[in-house]
């Protein structure tokens, strides 16, 4: 079991994997050549899903993944504010109205998937308006450990106006949530500790590891498919994902957080 706690000091990634990070590219192209495998992913209910974006990307950076979901029958949302720059004032408050919004409207839970600093924000809603989401889904977010532990943090600070290591922030973001949630994370992520990005083992809550870059969770065919097999779920239906048959060179075994 890995031994990680909220106060365990944790490296940023090494700067080769920081270099490595280009591989996104390569990551995007074999899933347009893994495109009709992902279509044997399970379909969906039609239910809303709100996708927000990493620091200093915006919708245009969650283009592909959206289109899958769609394509897989959710009724899929950006977020709708631009580049992502940090919690500024108003940005929080545009995302409440939004899950608000999607959820009035379908008479439904929403389901929430955040990218990197996406995932953060993700968790908040999950923290403050647990009656509106469904279940939560990060792809390489920092939720255990400093806000230094990432090779973002000067970016972070420098967009937002904000110390990454805020700890009313923090206090919002480390509980888990108590909606279903799924972590996915990478080891060889070049921009956020892994080790950041693990949850508590519970009973509904699980890490999902696969093998990509940081810049290339919202694309990389592991993911999506990952993506679509939890979000296919029966509302309290959860179960853990089955990834073991697809063999450790697509989903290795998950470490696990004390």
């Amino acid at each position: 079991m890995t031994s990680v706690t909220y106060d365990t000091p944790i490296a940023p990634p090494s700067r080769l994997l920081l270099m490595a990070e280009g591989r996104a590219l390569w990551e995007a192209a074999a899933s347009v050549a893994w495109w009709p495998l992902l279509r044997l992913a399970p379909r969906g209910d039609g239910h809303a899903v709100l996708v927000l974006p990493g620091l200093v990307a915006s919708d245009a950076s969650t283009g592909l993944l959206r289109r899958y979901l769609k394509y897989r029958n959710y009724d899929v949302h950006g977020w709708g504010q631009g580049r992502n720059l940090g919690p500024r004032p108003g940005v929080e408050k545009g995302m409440v109205d939004l899950l608000k919004k999607l959820a009035d409207q379908s008479g439904q839970k929403v389901s929430v998937v955040g990218w990197s600093l996406g995932g953060v924000y993700a968790r908040m809603l999950a923290a403050s308006h647990t009656d509106e989401v469904r279940d939560v889904i990060t792809l390489g977010s920092p939720f255990v450990g400093s806000g230094h532990a990432t090779n973002a943090w000067r970016i972070y600070e420098s967009v937002s106006g904000q110390n990454a290591d805020d700890e009313q922030r923090w206090s919002q973001v480390r509980p888990t949530p108590s909606v279903p949630t799924t972590s996915i994370y990478s080891r060889t992520d070049g921009v956020v500790a892994w080790q950041c990005s693990l949850e508590k083992s519970g009973p509904h809550t699980e890490n999902i590891e696969v093998l990509a870059s940081h810049l290339g969770l919202g694309f990389h065919p592991a993911v999506l498919f990952a993506l679509a097999d939890r979000l296919a779920q029966p509302e309290g239906e959860w179960k853990p994902f089955e990834g073991s048959r697809l063999g450790p060179w697509v989903y290795p075994k998950p470490a696990e957080r004390e």
